[in-house]
Protein backbone atom coordinates (compact mmCIF):
# COMPACT_ATOMS: atom_id res chain seq x y z
CA UNK A 1 0.00 0.00 0.00
CA UNK A 2 1.15 3.59 -1.03
CA UNK A 3 2.71 5.63 1.92
CA UNK A 4 -0.06 8.11 2.80
CA UNK A 5 1.36 10.03 4.86
CA UNK A 6 3.46 12.94 2.63
CA UNK A 7 -0.15 13.65 1.33
CA UNK A 8 -1.91 14.17 4.63
CA UNK A 9 1.03 16.23 5.76
CA UNK A 10 0.26 18.25 2.36
CA UNK A 11 -3.29 18.78 2.81
CA UNK A 12 -2.86 19.61 6.96
CA UNK A 13 0.25 21.97 6.02
CA UNK A 14 -0.87 26.09 6.00
CA UNK A 15 -1.67 27.52 3.22
CA UNK A 16 0.95 29.42 2.20
CA UNK A 17 -0.85 32.09 0.13
CA UNK A 18 -3.45 32.57 2.82
CA UNK A 19 -0.21 33.14 5.66
CA UNK A 20 0.98 36.25 3.25
CA UNK A 21 -2.20 37.18 2.99
CA UNK A 22 -2.99 37.50 6.43
CA UNK A 23 0.49 39.04 7.15
CA UNK A 24 -0.05 41.77 4.51
CA UNK A 25 -3.22 42.63 5.69
CA UNK A 26 -2.05 42.92 9.43
CA UNK A 27 0.94 45.21 8.35
CA UNK A 28 -1.86 47.33 6.41
CA UNK A 29 -4.07 47.69 8.75
CA UNK A 30 -2.01 47.97 12.02
CA UNK A 31 0.74 50.60 10.06
CA UNK A 32 3.27 47.49 11.79
CA UNK A 33 6.38 46.49 11.43
CA UNK A 34 6.63 43.45 8.45
CA UNK A 35 9.41 41.67 10.28
CA UNK A 36 7.62 41.46 13.19
CA UNK A 37 4.26 40.51 11.72
CA UNK A 38 6.04 37.89 9.20
CA UNK A 39 8.05 36.04 11.78
CA UNK A 40 4.88 35.58 14.54
CA UNK A 41 3.19 34.03 11.07
CA UNK A 42 5.78 32.01 10.62
CA UNK A 43 6.68 30.72 14.30
CA UNK A 44 2.81 30.03 14.05
CA UNK A 45 2.55 28.13 11.78
CA UNK A 46 5.89 26.64 10.60
CA UNK A 47 5.92 25.84 7.55
CA UNK A 48 7.94 24.01 5.44
CA UNK A 49 11.29 25.49 4.07
CA UNK A 50 10.28 26.01 1.11
CA UNK A 51 6.66 27.30 1.70
CA UNK A 52 8.94 29.56 3.87
CA UNK A 53 10.72 31.14 1.47
CA UNK A 54 7.67 31.62 -0.62
CA UNK A 55 5.75 33.11 1.51
CA UNK A 56 8.63 35.82 2.94
CA UNK A 57 9.95 36.55 -0.56
CA UNK A 58 5.95 37.57 -1.51
CA UNK A 59 5.11 39.37 1.77
CA UNK A 60 8.54 41.86 1.46
CA UNK A 61 8.10 42.00 -2.86
CA UNK A 62 4.46 43.24 -2.35
CA UNK A 63 4.95 45.52 0.23
CA UNK A 64 8.44 46.65 -1.91
CA UNK A 65 6.66 47.37 -4.92
CA UNK A 66 3.13 48.77 -3.80
CA UNK A 67 2.93 51.14 -5.92
CA UNK A 68 3.83 49.52 -8.89
CA UNK A 69 1.36 46.61 -8.45
CA UNK A 70 -1.49 49.23 -7.41
CA UNK A 71 -0.72 51.11 -11.41
CA UNK A 72 -1.05 47.75 -12.70
CA UNK A 73 -4.23 47.09 -10.64
CA UNK A 74 -5.81 50.46 -11.62
CA UNK A 75 -5.11 49.68 -15.18
CA UNK A 76 -7.83 47.11 -15.80
CA UNK A 77 -10.61 48.94 -13.64
CA UNK A 78 -12.53 51.81 -14.42
CA UNK A 79 -11.53 54.95 -13.28
CA UNK A 80 -12.86 55.59 -9.33
CA UNK A 81 -13.88 52.44 -9.49
CA UNK A 82 -13.53 50.58 -5.56
CA UNK A 83 -11.40 47.48 -4.69
CA UNK A 84 -12.22 46.21 -1.27
CA UNK A 85 -8.76 46.27 0.58
CA UNK A 86 -8.97 42.04 0.81
CA UNK A 87 -9.36 42.07 -2.89
CA UNK A 88 -6.84 44.24 -3.71
CA UNK A 89 -4.54 42.49 -1.31
CA UNK A 90 -4.95 39.01 -3.29
CA UNK A 91 -4.53 41.35 -6.46
CA UNK A 92 -1.02 42.44 -5.80
CA UNK A 93 -0.18 39.39 -4.55
CA UNK A 94 -0.91 37.73 -8.18
CA UNK A 95 0.45 40.01 -10.01
CA UNK A 96 3.84 40.03 -8.40
CA UNK A 97 3.78 36.15 -8.18
CA UNK A 98 3.66 36.59 -12.28
CA UNK A 99 5.89 39.67 -13.03
CA UNK A 100 8.54 39.17 -10.43
CA UNK A 101 8.46 35.56 -9.28
CA UNK A 102 8.14 33.38 -12.47
CA UNK A 103 4.91 31.80 -10.74
CA UNK A 104 3.23 30.11 -13.96
CA UNK A 105 0.01 32.20 -14.94
CA UNK A 106 -2.16 29.40 -14.30
CA UNK A 107 -1.30 28.99 -10.82
CA UNK A 108 -1.12 32.60 -9.71
CA UNK A 109 -5.00 32.74 -11.04
CA UNK A 110 -6.20 29.68 -10.03
CA UNK A 111 -4.49 30.04 -6.30
CA UNK A 112 -5.49 33.69 -6.50
CA UNK A 113 -9.33 32.66 -7.06
CA UNK A 114 -9.21 30.08 -4.32
CA UNK A 115 -7.81 32.04 -2.24
CA UNK A 116 -10.45 34.78 -2.06
CA UNK A 117 -12.97 31.51 -2.02
CA UNK A 118 -11.29 30.83 1.41
CA UNK A 119 -12.09 34.22 2.53
CA UNK A 120 -15.64 33.76 1.47
CA UNK A 121 -15.44 36.93 -0.79
CA UNK A 122 -16.95 34.78 -3.61
CA UNK A 123 -18.98 37.74 -5.14
CA UNK A 124 -15.26 39.13 -5.79
CA UNK A 125 -14.12 35.67 -7.66
CA UNK A 126 -15.34 36.84 -10.90
CA UNK A 127 -13.73 40.29 -10.89
CA UNK A 128 -10.58 38.86 -9.81
CA UNK A 129 -9.94 35.86 -12.41
CA UNK A 130 -11.09 38.69 -14.95
CA UNK A 131 -8.13 41.26 -14.06
CA UNK A 132 -5.64 38.64 -13.56
CA UNK A 133 -6.31 36.96 -17.46
CA UNK A 134 -6.45 40.66 -19.06
CA UNK A 135 -3.19 41.10 -17.77
CA UNK A 136 -2.05 38.01 -18.92
CA UNK A 137 -3.40 38.47 -22.43
CA UNK A 138 -1.53 41.96 -22.55
CA UNK A 139 1.37 40.07 -22.11
CA UNK A 140 1.75 41.61 -18.52
CA UNK A 141 2.65 45.13 -20.72
CA UNK A 142 2.74 48.18 -18.14
CA UNK A 143 2.52 51.45 -19.47
CA UNK A 144 4.21 53.85 -17.02
CA UNK A 145 3.50 57.87 -17.14
CA UNK A 146 5.29 59.81 -19.47
CA UNK A 147 8.51 60.66 -17.24
CA UNK A 148 8.87 63.86 -19.26
CA UNK A 149 5.61 65.40 -18.39
CA UNK A 150 4.59 63.74 -15.00
CA UNK A 151 8.33 62.96 -13.38
CA UNK A 152 7.17 62.45 -9.98
CA UNK A 153 4.53 59.91 -11.02
CA UNK A 154 6.67 57.91 -13.22
CA UNK A 155 9.12 58.22 -10.30
CA UNK A 156 6.68 56.59 -7.83
CA UNK A 157 5.55 54.37 -10.15
CA UNK A 158 8.75 52.55 -11.48
CA UNK A 159 10.56 52.40 -8.22
CA UNK A 160 7.45 51.85 -6.39
CA UNK A 161 8.26 55.07 -3.33
CA UNK A 162 5.41 56.85 -2.21
CA UNK A 163 4.73 59.86 -4.05
CA UNK A 164 4.94 62.77 -1.64
CA UNK A 165 8.01 61.00 -0.56
CA UNK A 166 9.50 61.48 -4.02
CA UNK A 167 8.17 64.79 -4.34
CA UNK A 168 10.23 65.59 -0.91
CA UNK A 169 13.74 64.27 -2.29
CA UNK A 170 12.93 65.86 -6.06
CA UNK A 171 11.98 69.14 -4.34
CA UNK A 172 14.80 69.00 -2.62
CA UNK A 173 17.86 67.70 -4.05
CA UNK A 174 16.70 67.94 -7.90
CA UNK A 175 15.70 65.27 -10.72
CA UNK A 176 19.04 63.30 -11.06
CA UNK A 177 20.00 62.67 -7.47
CA UNK A 178 16.14 61.71 -6.54
CA UNK A 179 16.12 59.24 -9.04
CA UNK A 180 19.57 57.46 -7.65
CA UNK A 181 18.31 57.32 -4.26
CA UNK A 182 15.38 55.42 -5.72
CA UNK A 183 17.44 53.52 -7.37
CA UNK A 184 19.46 52.48 -4.37
CA UNK A 185 17.04 51.09 -2.64
CA UNK A 186 16.58 48.06 -4.21
CA UNK A 187 18.60 45.63 -3.75
CA UNK A 188 20.73 44.51 -0.35
CA UNK A 189 22.51 46.74 1.76
CA UNK A 190 26.07 46.32 2.75
CA UNK A 191 27.12 45.60 6.07
CA UNK A 192 29.76 46.99 7.80
CA UNK A 193 31.77 46.30 10.47
CA UNK A 194 33.80 48.80 13.05
CA UNK A 195 37.21 46.90 14.08
CA UNK A 196 37.80 47.03 17.80
CA UNK A 197 41.14 48.75 17.27
CA UNK A 198 42.18 48.47 20.67
CA UNK A 199 41.91 44.61 20.25
CA UNK A 200 42.75 43.54 16.49
CA UNK A 201 43.98 45.82 13.84
CA UNK A 202 41.76 45.83 10.60
CA UNK A 203 43.98 43.90 8.71
CA UNK A 204 44.18 41.01 11.00
CA UNK A 205 40.77 41.39 11.27
CA UNK A 206 39.68 41.18 7.42
CA UNK A 207 41.89 37.85 6.94
CA UNK A 208 40.55 36.46 10.04
CA UNK A 209 36.88 36.26 8.15
CA UNK A 210 38.67 35.74 5.19
CA UNK A 211 39.73 31.98 6.48
CA UNK A 212 36.82 31.83 7.80
CA UNK A 213 35.46 31.99 4.03
CA UNK A 214 33.54 35.16 4.74
CA UNK A 215 33.87 38.09 1.89
CA UNK A 216 35.65 40.89 3.53
CA UNK A 217 37.97 43.91 2.46
CA UNK A 218 38.51 47.49 4.54
CA UNK A 219 37.07 50.64 3.38
CA UNK A 220 39.76 53.29 2.96
CA UNK A 221 38.34 56.33 3.05
CA UNK A 222 37.18 55.67 6.97
CA UNK A 223 40.04 53.68 9.17
CA UNK A 224 39.08 50.70 11.10
CA UNK A 225 35.40 50.03 8.44
CA UNK A 226 35.57 46.98 6.90
CA UNK A 227 32.58 45.25 4.57
CA UNK A 228 31.77 42.02 4.44
CA UNK A 229 29.26 40.28 1.85
CA UNK A 230 27.27 36.88 2.26
CA UNK A 231 27.44 36.07 5.68
CA UNK A 232 24.48 35.00 8.00
CA UNK A 233 24.04 35.43 11.36
CA UNK A 234 26.40 38.19 12.43
CA UNK A 235 26.61 36.79 15.86
CA UNK A 236 27.98 33.74 14.66
CA UNK A 237 30.98 35.36 13.14
CA UNK A 238 34.89 34.25 13.92
CA UNK A 239 35.68 37.07 16.56
CA UNK A 240 32.18 38.24 17.54
CA UNK A 241 32.24 36.80 21.18
CA UNK A 242 36.21 38.12 21.58
CA UNK A 243 34.76 41.72 20.62
CA UNK A 244 36.70 42.22 18.34
CA UNK A 245 34.22 44.48 16.33
CA UNK A 246 30.39 45.45 16.11
CA UNK A 247 28.06 46.11 13.45
CA UNK A 248 27.73 49.81 12.33
CA UNK A 249 26.99 51.43 8.96
CA UNK A 250 30.23 53.39 7.54
CA UNK A 251 27.74 56.65 7.45
CA UNK A 252 27.91 56.35 11.33
CA UNK A 253 31.23 55.55 11.72
CA UNK A 254 32.07 58.73 9.18
CA UNK A 255 30.13 60.41 11.76
CA UNK A 256 31.94 59.60 14.96
CA UNK A 257 35.10 60.21 12.36
CA UNK A 258 34.01 63.76 11.97
CA UNK A 259 33.29 64.13 15.76
CA UNK A 260 37.46 63.31 16.86
CA UNK A 261 37.14 62.93 20.50
CA UNK A 262 40.08 62.87 22.06
CA UNK A 263 42.08 60.87 24.34
CA UNK A 264 40.76 61.57 28.22
CA UNK A 265 37.81 64.14 27.16
CA UNK A 266 34.45 63.63 28.34
CA UNK A 267 31.52 63.01 26.28
CA UNK A 268 27.86 63.25 26.08
CA UNK A 269 26.03 60.83 23.41
CA UNK A 270 22.42 61.86 24.07
CA UNK A 271 20.67 59.40 21.96
CA UNK A 272 22.70 56.27 21.84
CA UNK A 273 21.17 53.44 22.05
CA UNK A 274 22.01 50.49 20.80
CA UNK A 275 25.59 51.98 21.03
CA UNK A 276 27.72 52.22 18.24
CA UNK A 277 28.52 55.73 17.76
CA UNK A 278 29.32 55.32 21.46
CA UNK A 279 31.80 52.14 21.05
CA UNK A 280 33.37 53.80 17.98
CA UNK A 281 34.31 57.01 19.93
CA UNK A 282 36.06 54.82 23.00
CA UNK A 283 38.03 53.29 20.51
CA UNK A 284 39.07 56.38 18.66
CA UNK A 285 39.77 57.54 22.46
CA UNK A 286 42.16 54.92 23.06
CA UNK A 287 39.68 54.13 25.54
CA UNK A 288 40.98 56.85 27.90
CA UNK A 289 37.89 59.33 28.93
CA UNK A 290 34.31 59.31 29.80
CA UNK A 291 31.79 58.15 27.53
CA UNK A 292 28.37 59.07 29.35
CA UNK A 293 26.01 57.02 26.51
CA UNK A 294 22.30 57.17 27.38
CA UNK A 295 19.17 56.46 26.25
CA UNK A 296 15.16 56.85 27.13
CA UNK A 297 14.56 53.50 27.68
CA UNK A 298 16.23 50.82 30.34
CA UNK A 299 15.96 47.73 28.40
CA UNK A 300 18.21 49.83 25.44
CA UNK A 301 20.36 51.17 27.79
CA UNK A 302 21.05 47.01 28.58
CA UNK A 303 21.82 47.66 25.04
CA UNK A 304 24.82 49.41 25.12
CA UNK A 305 26.04 47.89 28.66
CA UNK A 306 25.89 44.48 27.40
CA UNK A 307 27.71 45.38 24.24
CA UNK A 308 30.55 47.55 25.55
CA UNK A 309 30.88 45.02 28.04
CA UNK A 310 32.01 42.69 24.91
CA UNK A 311 34.08 45.03 23.05
CA UNK A 312 35.51 45.55 26.82
CA UNK A 313 35.01 49.61 26.87
CA UNK A 314 35.44 50.73 30.25
CA UNK A 315 35.12 54.55 29.69
CA UNK A 316 31.62 53.79 28.91
CA UNK A 317 28.92 54.90 31.19
CA UNK A 318 25.37 53.47 29.81
CA UNK A 319 22.59 55.95 31.76
CA UNK A 320 19.02 56.12 31.70
CA UNK A 321 18.10 59.87 31.04
CA UNK A 322 15.44 61.65 29.02
CA UNK A 323 17.22 64.14 25.82
CA UNK A 324 14.81 66.59 26.83
CA UNK A 325 15.04 66.53 30.87
CA UNK A 326 17.27 68.43 33.23
CA UNK A 327 21.31 68.00 32.46
CA UNK A 328 24.68 68.91 34.61
CA UNK A 329 25.46 72.78 32.49
CA UNK A 330 28.97 72.55 31.22
CA UNK A 331 30.29 69.31 31.82
CA UNK A 332 31.07 67.85 28.36
CA UNK A 333 34.16 68.31 26.07
CA UNK A 334 32.21 67.20 23.23
CA UNK A 335 27.88 65.97 22.82
CA UNK A 336 27.14 64.29 19.86
CA UNK A 337 23.53 64.19 19.25
CA UNK A 338 21.76 61.69 16.55
CA UNK A 339 18.26 62.68 16.98
CA UNK A 340 15.49 60.67 16.49
CA UNK A 341 14.17 61.37 12.89
CA UNK A 342 11.66 59.68 10.47
CA UNK A 343 14.99 57.70 8.87
CA UNK A 344 14.10 58.14 5.42
CA UNK A 345 18.18 57.27 4.91
CA UNK A 346 17.82 53.45 5.83
CA UNK A 347 14.88 52.84 3.83
CA UNK A 348 17.02 49.75 2.27
CA UNK A 349 17.72 48.01 5.56
CA UNK A 350 14.01 48.76 7.06
CA UNK A 351 11.19 49.45 3.66
CA UNK A 352 8.26 49.71 6.06
CA UNK A 353 10.00 53.88 6.76
CA UNK A 354 7.98 54.77 3.50
CA UNK A 355 5.09 53.43 4.32
CA UNK A 356 4.52 55.48 7.09
CA UNK A 357 2.00 58.79 6.61
CA UNK A 358 3.55 61.77 6.11
CA UNK A 359 2.02 63.30 8.88
CA UNK A 360 3.93 61.32 11.21
CA UNK A 361 7.55 62.88 10.52
CA UNK A 362 5.98 66.97 10.14
CA UNK A 363 6.34 67.01 14.09
CA UNK A 364 10.01 65.80 13.98
CA UNK A 365 11.66 69.41 13.49
CA UNK A 366 10.51 70.65 16.66
CA UNK A 367 11.34 67.78 18.72
CA UNK A 368 14.82 67.34 17.31
CA UNK A 369 15.13 71.09 17.80
CA UNK A 370 14.41 70.48 21.67
CA UNK A 371 16.77 68.14 21.76
CA UNK A 372 19.09 69.78 20.60
CA UNK A 373 18.88 72.72 21.95
CA UNK A 374 18.79 70.82 25.33
CA UNK A 375 21.42 68.71 24.22
CA UNK A 376 23.76 72.00 24.03
CA UNK A 377 23.80 72.92 27.85
CA UNK A 378 25.93 70.41 28.35
CA UNK A 379 28.68 71.97 26.18
CA UNK A 380 31.34 73.80 28.22
CA UNK A 381 33.07 76.72 26.31
CA UNK A 382 35.21 75.55 23.86
CA UNK A 383 33.76 72.18 23.44
CA UNK A 384 31.85 70.88 20.27
CA UNK A 385 28.28 69.78 19.31
CA UNK A 386 27.43 67.04 17.19
CA UNK A 387 23.76 67.07 15.37
CA UNK A 388 23.27 63.87 13.53
CA UNK A 389 20.46 62.02 11.55
CA UNK A 390 19.89 59.04 9.66
CA UNK A 391 17.48 60.49 7.43
CA UNK A 392 17.22 62.54 3.81
CA UNK A 393 14.85 65.52 4.69
CA UNK A 394 16.67 69.15 4.83
CA UNK A 395 13.73 70.11 7.65
CA UNK A 396 15.14 67.51 9.82
CA UNK A 397 18.73 68.38 9.17
CA UNK A 398 20.29 71.54 8.03
CA UNK A 399 17.15 73.67 9.10
CA UNK A 400 17.38 72.25 12.36
CA UNK A 401 20.86 73.28 13.01
CA UNK A 402 20.65 76.32 11.39
CA UNK A 403 17.50 77.62 13.58
CA UNK A 404 20.08 76.51 16.51
CA UNK A 405 22.72 78.82 15.34
CA UNK A 406 19.94 81.63 14.83
CA UNK A 407 19.02 81.79 18.51
CA UNK A 408 22.25 80.44 20.21
CA UNK A 409 24.92 83.34 19.05
CA UNK A 410 27.47 81.01 21.59
CA UNK A 411 27.56 78.94 18.99
CA UNK A 412 29.80 79.35 15.87
CA UNK A 413 30.31 76.76 13.08
CA UNK A 414 33.30 74.38 12.69
CA UNK A 415 34.32 73.23 9.49
CA UNK A 416 34.03 69.44 9.07
CA UNK A 417 37.33 67.61 7.80
CA UNK A 418 36.70 65.05 5.55
CA UNK A 419 38.40 62.15 5.30
CA UNK A 420 40.34 62.24 1.74
CA UNK A 421 38.09 60.41 -1.20
CA UNK A 422 34.47 61.75 0.22
CA UNK A 423 33.42 64.67 -1.06
CA UNK A 424 30.09 66.22 -1.05
CA UNK A 425 27.08 65.54 -3.45
CA UNK A 426 25.33 68.75 -2.89
CA UNK A 427 25.53 72.53 -2.31
CA UNK A 428 25.93 72.95 1.47
CA UNK A 429 28.19 74.90 4.50
CA UNK A 430 31.63 73.24 4.97
CA UNK A 431 29.78 72.90 7.92
CA UNK A 432 27.19 70.21 6.91
CA UNK A 433 27.34 67.19 5.54
CA UNK A 434 24.53 65.05 3.91
CA UNK A 435 25.57 61.46 2.32
CA UNK A 436 23.76 59.72 -0.36
CA UNK A 437 23.16 56.18 -0.63
CA UNK A 438 24.27 55.70 -4.12
CA UNK A 439 27.58 57.49 -4.08
CA UNK A 440 29.52 55.28 -1.48
CA UNK A 441 26.94 52.62 -0.27
CA UNK A 442 26.19 53.97 2.81
CA UNK A 443 22.82 54.88 4.78
CA UNK A 444 21.84 58.00 3.62
CA UNK A 445 22.99 60.42 6.85
CA UNK A 446 23.26 63.97 7.54
CA UNK A 447 26.10 65.08 9.91
CA UNK A 448 26.87 69.03 11.55
CA UNK A 449 29.06 70.44 13.61
CA UNK A 450 29.33 73.62 15.72
CA UNK A 451 31.58 74.99 18.83
CA UNK A 452 30.68 76.52 21.84
CA UNK A 453 32.53 80.08 22.22
CA UNK A 454 35.36 80.46 24.50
Amino acid sequence: MPDQRNNLNKKNSPNPRMIAFRVLMRVEGECGYSNIALNEALAASAPEPRDRAFITRLVYGVLEKTEYLDHVISSYVKAGSHIEPEVRCILRMAVYQMAFMNTPDSAAVNESVNLAKRLKLFRATGFINGLLRSFIREGRRVRLPDPAKQPEKYLSINYSCPLWLVELWRGNYGNDICEKILGSLEGRPPIFLKVNTLRISTDSLVNMLEAAGIKASALPVIPGCVVIEETGDITALPGFDEGLFHVQDASSQLCCYVASPESGETVYDVCAAPGGKSFSMAELMGGDGRIISCDLHPHRVELIAGGAKRLGLRCIEPTLRDALGECEPECADMVLCDAPCSGLGIIRRKPDIKRKPREEIEGLPELQYRILENSSKLVRCGGRLIYSTCTLNPAENISVMERFLKNHDEFETLPIELPEGIQRAIDEPDWALTLFPHIFNTDGFFISSVRKKD
